[in-house]
């Protein structure tokens, strides 16, 4: 695999994002050629890995909840698992849940089946590699390769699943049964949540759902292999997800940091946990993934949002219940297929409710 010269003076950093692209081999090419070096469009700028050595696990209780309450239908515990999902949405954006209903066989399985799909010959992973969204599955490496600073160590793919889920033959059969499988699992715990969410806002509790925040449901099965130069790189950028909620799957290996009272806080695998990033009075938690000598690390990353397709003109902003004359809105309406363009046009990196502040 040859790249373009990537000396100062005659470096075309475009020329190196098109040669990396048409491969189609993604990150997990590089590895499999031997890179030792990283090409020149996965390094980041100075500042971006300054920080790295800072991170904390140690001071913070990382917010955990059971579910159990709500499987038993404990009136009482389902009050406390309300009260606790607030307080962790206003002070961290973000929570692990446990005994959600999954089984640990699906989880682990679905794990597997991102492996398979990432691992199989490229040739059979070129038949779905491409940059168009609107196909129900694709698989590309860095979805912003041509928007973005610098790329990541990072390849993906991505099953449109809801609101019309795709044929079970448009899925590659090394891992079809467990997306088909795995993801009407976690749309019921993602209603559920939403409900939960609802009612600790002091909402209707299908007040969620019934503005379509759980319309729409995208799983992204991502790969990301040892990475020979760590220090000069990142597995994902810090950003914050753009949807309405994420549902995370991650492996035993780590890597996963959000940030919280201006510091990275490690949060490490749990066994059969799933991690829960919430979009101010829910924190929009800035988060990103450490690049690894250590590999490959897996994560399968499930976001509800609202069709971008169908030509809808609902505009989404600040819920009415929440506003007061001294808690104005933040941030200006925006429709779904406006909000969803910029992001893609603008990159995974930073925080793209920005764009909305008044």
């Amino acid at each position: 695999m040859v790249f373009p010269d990537s000396d100062e003076e005659n470096y075309d950093r475009k020329t190196e994002q098109k040669a990396f692209d048409e491969t189609k081999a993604g990150v997990k090419g590089l590895v499999d050629a031997g890179v030792a070096t990283l090409p020149r469009i996965f390094i980041h700028a100075p500042e971006k890995n300054s920080d790295k050595k800072s991170t904390t696990a140690t001071q913070f209780d990382i917010p955990v909840i059971d579910l159990i309450g709500l499987i038993e239908e404990d009136p009482v515990k389902d009050k406390g698992i309300i009260d606790k999902i607030l307080d962790a949405s206003k002070k961290w954006g973000f929570f692990q849940v446990v005994n959600h209903g999954i089984p640990m066989e699906i989880l682990d399985e679905m794990l597997n089946g991102v492996r398979r799909f990432h691992e199989q010959e490229t040739e059979a992973k070129k038949l779905y590699y491409s940059r168009d969204f609107t196909r129900k599955m694709i698989y590309n490496s860095n979805f912003d390769l041509f928007s973005s600073p610098a790329a990541s160590w990072r390849d993906s793919f991505n099953c449109i699943l809801a609101p019309d889920p795709p044929l079970p033959e448009e899925l590659p059969s090394v891992c079809r049964e467990i997306v088909m499988e795995y993801s009407k699992r976690v749309m019921s715990l993602g209603i559920t949540l939403f409900n939960l969410l609802s009612e600790a806002l002091g909402l209707n509790r299908n007040h969620l759902t019934d503005i379509d925040c759980a319309q729409t449901l995208a799983l992204l099965g991502h790969y990301y292999p040892s990475c020979p130069q760590p220090e000069l790189t990142l597995g994902t950028v810090k950003h914050s997800d753009y949807g309405f909620l994420t549902i995370l799957l991650q492996d035993n290996l780590g890597g996963l940091q959000v940030l919280h009272r201006n510091q990275w806080v490690d949060i490490p695998p749990k066994q059969g946990a799933l991690v829960l990033i919430s979009n101010d009075i829910l924190k929009s938690v800035e988060h990103r993934v450490l690049a690894s000598r250590l590999g490959p690390r897996i994560s399968v990353a499930c976001f509800f949002g609202r069709d971008t397709l169908g030509g809808s003109t609902r505009v989404y902003r600040p819920i009415e219940e929440m506003l007061a004359e001294d808690n104005p809105p933040k941030y200006r309406g925006v429709m779904m297929n406006e909000y969803t363009s910029y992001v893609r046009t603008k990159g995974v990196h930073g925080s793209s409710l920005q764009s909305l502040k008044l």
